[in-house]
This record gives structure tokens, C-alpha cells and sequence, in this order.
């Protein structure tokens, strides 16, 4: 591995996209992590209010796996944003970095990211659609003044919680997939000046 001694100083252009990758890297790992671990606590929550307060509706259910998926693909996206803190280390010749990857390689990670990140957001689309299906289908059930003898008509906080872990998630790939975006437009700009 080179280290800082034998590696030529960055010229000002390789300072400036390895700033912006480092700025971007973090500021959307952390952003991620955060929407990440929110989303978690939230499903974890109505998959066990669940067991014990059964429905018998299959949308929820479909909404939670939806949610899954999306967070799934998240860990992808949120590890990409880690590899922009670590290519910033290599352009800047840091002594622990590994080699910065061509530009071609750097470039083709970023479109990766950018598909991920779509995929991301349609599936938590599916699953925020399908729970909000659910609770419009037993809203609109509910007879206005009456007592509900129904209880699968019964709007649950549990219901509205799936759509919020939802939302969480989508924010969460809108942001990685906006600094994904953002990274290879600068990378191209830097590339025709």
C-alpha cells in the first residue's frame, strides 16, 4: 500500500471530488442510518402488536413485507455511501485508504446506487400503497356515529404505523439515491473542465 510520504499530493480538482464525496459519503450514511433504524423500531413494533392484537386483513401484512424488502435493499444503499467516505480517503492519498478505483469503476458504483435506490423506493411505494389501501378500505367500512362490531374494520395505530416506517424508508433511498445522483453529476462536471 503507498503511503502518504511516497503518494504525490492531490492536485486541487482531485481535492475538491474527493471533498465532495467525503461531504456526501457521510452526510447520507448517517441520514440513511437514522431513517434505517427509525423504520426498524417502527416494523418491529406493529409486527409484534400483531401477535397481539390480530387482523385478519392481508394488507398490513403485505405492507410489512414490502417494508422488508425496501430496508433490504437500504443496508445495499447505505454500504455504497460508506465506499464514497473510503474513495475520498484514497483520492486524498491517505495512509490507511485503500487505492481510489478508476474513474469508469467509480462511476459505474455510482449508477449501481442510483438503480438500488429507485428499486428502494418502489418497493417501500408497494408497501406504503398496500397499507394505505388497508386503512382508506376500513375507513371508508366505518359507519359515521355507529358502534363498530367488526373489529377488523377498526383502524389500529398499528395500521398507521407500517405506512410511517414506509415513509421513513423512501426518504431514506430519496436521500441516497439524491447524493448518488449528485456525486456522478459532479463527476462529470469535473470531468469537462
Amino acid at each position: 500500500m503507498l503511503t502518504k510520504s511516497n503518494h504525490p499530493s492531490p492536485s486541487h480538482k482531485i481535492q475538491k471530488i474527493a471533498h465532495t464525496f467525503s461531504w456526501y459519503g457521510w452526510l447520507s450514511l448517517w441520514l440513511q442510518l437514522a431513517l434505517a433504524f427509525s423504520s426498524v423500531l417502527i416494523l418491529l413494533f406493529a409486527a409484534s402488536g400483531r401477535r397481539f392484537s390480530p387482523d385478519t386483513s392481508t394488507g398490513i401484512g403485505v405492507g410489512i413485507f414490502w417494508s422488508v424488502c425496501s430496508f433490504l435493499t437500504l443496508w445495499a444503499t447505505i454500504s455504497f455511501a460508506f465506499r464514497y467516505t473510503r474513495i475520498a480517503k484514497g483520492l486524498l492519498g491517505e495512509a490507511d485508504a485503500p487505492l481510489p478505483p478508476r474513474k469508469a469503476k467509480t462511476i459505474q458504483l455510482l449508477r449501481l446506487a442510483i438503480i438500488l435506490g429507485f428499486v428502494g423506493i418502489l418497493l417501500g411505494l408497494l408497501g406504503a400503497g398496500s397499507s394505505l389501501a388497508v386503512l382508506i378500505a376500513k375507513t371508508v367500512s366505518q359507519p359515521p356515529g355507529m358502534a363498530i362490531t367488526n373489529p377488523n374494520r377498526i383502524v389500529r395505530a398499528l395500521d398507521v404505523f407500517v405506512v410511517v416506517a414506509n415513509f421513513n424508508l423512501i426518504t431514506a433511498h430519496f436521500v441516497g439515491t439524491t447524493s448518488s445522483m449528485w456525486l456522478l453529476e459532479k463527476l462529470h462536471l469535473h470531468h469537462h473542465h
